[in-house]
């Protein structure tokens, strides 16, 4: 996948790293970024704000199947990470399989890993994996204004 942002999780752990040795501060945001919309903005932009390098992991096609159902993705997983690499708050972009991000928290340890308006402190799934390693978890977003599942719904009534 050519994009210069984008790395498998083996070689973003190094980068990763890499980054760690010159002190700084790692985000984890993470999420499926289906159809991009005004919310998923200000979370990336405020998860950014956390810290100096902020890390995307995106579901892959088969991990949003999961999620979401047989219709998504609506942007395959290529064209997912090129349009959230062009976001220029986003520093590093992977893709995880699975239905948790746990496996990429455990690889890259972030500092914060940030959620949207949709969580909580205490509903974040991946809580036990980021306390393990002594890392901090944070809302970010601000109130949800929008989602993917409400615009396709839109489009539908629309469009038909």
């Amino acid at each position: 996948m050519p994009c210069h942002k984008y790395y498998p999780l083996p070689e973003l752990a190094a980068k990763i790293a890499a980054e760690k040795k010159l002190a700084k501060t790692i985000v984890l945001a993470n999420g499926g970024f289906d159809l991009i919309h005004i919310g998923h903005i200000r979370y990336l932009q405020q998860a950014k704000a956390m810290g100096d390098i902020l890390v995307v992991a995106l579901n892959s096609d088969r991990s949003l199947k999961d999620l979401k159902g047989e219709a998504r993705a609506l942007i395959d997983e290529q064209g997912r990470v090129l349009i959230i690499s062009a976001l220029a708050c986003v520093d590093y972009v992977t893709l995880f399989d699975e239905n948790r991000v746990d496996r990429v928290l455990l690889a890259i340890t972030p500092d914060f890993h940030c959620k949207g308006s949709d969580y909580s402190l205490e509903s974040i799934p991946e809580r036990e994996i980021v306390r393990s390693y002594g890392g901090a978890m944070a809302i970010v977003g601000g109130e949800k204004v929008r989602s993917t599942s409400v615009l396709i719904k839109k489009i539908k009534e629309i469009y038909g």
